[in-house]
């Protein structure tokens, strides 16, 4: 069983910066595929960024402004944020799971573990 926490979102103004936070509580953290998702109002679940057996992917859509760390000793993981835009608004949700085949890392129906979620609003 894995608790996952989210913290660090917040109202940032556009080309703004937040950091991110995942918490991990449970044995083994290190072995689960982790991944951000995204949600915003009316729209369905974005994936955003994940690693995966030490490899990270990207949605094309964050590419180049975001980037996704992680440090294992600590069950954390981090999502640095840089030139927000007002589309990146969304509830950031951090997802982990075990298992996790490359073709369905982008797939929330992959993951078996989910944070609470946290708000980000870029708005000037």
């Amino acid at each position: 069983q894995v608790q996952l926490v989210e913290s660090g979102g917040g109202l940032v103004q556009p080309g703004g910066s937040l950091r991110l936070s995942c918490a991990a509580s449970g044995p083994a953290f290190n072995r689960y595929a982790v991944t951000w998702f995204r949600q915003a109002p009316g729209k369905e679940r974005e994936f955003v960024a994940a690693t995966r057996l030490g490899n990270t992917y990207y949605a094309d859509s964050v590419k180049g402004r975001f980037t996704f760390s992680r440090d294992n000793p600590k069950n954390m993981v981090y999502l640095q944020m840089n030139s927000l835009r007002p589309e990146d608004t969304a509830v950031y949700v951090c997802a982990a799971s075990q298992g996790v085949i490359l073709s369905t890392l982008k797939r929330p129906s992959a993951y078996a573990y989910w944070g609470q979620g946290t708000q980000v609003t870029v708005s000037s």
